[in-house]
C-alpha cells in the first residue's frame, strides 16, 4: 500500500483559478490531481495557475496529467500556467523539456525577476483591460514552443515507435519508459530518444542507460522487455 498522499486546493482569482497541490504525485495519487485540475478548469474563465511549490515528489504520472490537462485547456481556449514549482517538479519538467509548455511570457518575466506571479504585487499583474496584449504574448510563446518541438519531437516520436514495436507497448507506456529513463539517468528526454534510435543503427547504449531502459521496459511491457539494445562498454555510465 502506497504511503504517498496529495492534497489539492483551489480558489478563484479574477478570471483564473489557482490550483495548489501539497504532497507527492505518482501513479497512486495522479487521479486526485487529475480530478482537481478538471473541476478547476471547468469553473475557470481563462484557465488555471498552478502552485506546485509544496509537491515533494513528482514522476511521469504527474507529467502525464499536466500535459493532458494542458491539451484540454487549449481545446477550450484556456491556458494551464505553472506559476510556482518545487525542485522535484522543476527537475522533471527540465529533464523532459516540457517546462516551456506551462509558461507564458508574463510568468517567465516574473521568474526572471526572482518572484512568483502568485505572490507578485497587484501593480505588477496585468490589468484585465490589457487582454489583447497578453493574448499576443501568449501566441508568441506558443510559436516558440512549436519551434522547439519541431526540433526534438520527431526524434522522440520515432523512439516511441521503436519501443512500441519492439516491446508491444502502448503509446502512453512508451512515453512513460522514455520519461523514466530520462529521470533516472539525468539525461534530456530527446537525448534518451536519440540513444534508442542509435541502438537500432548499431550504436550501443552505455551500460547505465541500458540498465534503466531494461527496468522501465520490464515494468511496462507484458513481454518483460527481454530483447534490449546491446551495451556500449567503451563509454562509462552517465554521471
Amino acid at each position: 500500500m502506497s504511503s504517498l498522499w496529495l492534497d489539492v486546493t483551489t480558489y478563484a482569482e479574477g478570471g483564473r483559478t489557482v490550483v495548489a497541490a501539497h504532497g507527492e504525485i505518482d501513479v497512486d495519487t495522479e487521479d486526485t490531481l487529475r480530478l482537481g485540475l478538471r473541476e478547476a478548469l471547468d469553473r475557470s474563465i481563462t484557465g488555471l495557475d498552478l502552485d506546485l511549490s509544496a509537491v515533494d515528489f513528482c514522476d511521469c504520472s504527474g507529467l502525464r496529467v499536466l500535459t493532458q490537462l494542458r491539451q484540454q485547456a487549449l481545446e477550450h481556449g484556456k491556458t494551464l500556467v505553472l506559476q510556482a514549482a518545487s525542485p522535484a517538479v522543476e527537475r522533471l519538467l527540465t529533464m523532459t523539456g516540457t517546462r516551456c509548455l506551462f509558461t507564458t511570457a508574463d510568468s517567465e518575466d516574473s521568474r526572471r525577476d526572482g518572484g512568483s506571479a502568485l505572490g507578485a504585487p497587484e501593480s505588477r499583474r496585468p490589468a484585465s483591460s490589457n487582454g489583447s496584449q497578453r493574448a499576443t504574448t501568449d501566441l508568441r510563446t506558443e510559436v516558440e514552443q512549436l519551434r522547439r518541438a519541431m526540433v526534438t519531437r520527431p526524434v522522440i516520436d520515432l523512439a516511441r515507435g521503436v519501443l512500441m514495436a519492439s516491446f508491444h507497448l502502448s503509446p502512453e507506456d512508451a512515453w512513460g519508459v522514455l520519461v523514466s529513463v530520462s529521470q533516472r539517468t539525468n539525461t534530456k528526454l530527446y537525448r534518451v530518444a536519440e540513444g534508442v534510435l542509435g541502438s537500432v543503427d548499431g550504436h550501443p547504449l552505455c551500460e547505465h542507460m541500458r540498465q534503466q531502459l531494461a527496468a522501465a521496459v520490464a515494468a511496462a511491457s507484458p513481454d518483460g522487455g527481454t530483447q534490449l539494445p546491446p551495451v556500449d562498454r567503451a563509454h562509462p555510465p552517465d554521471s
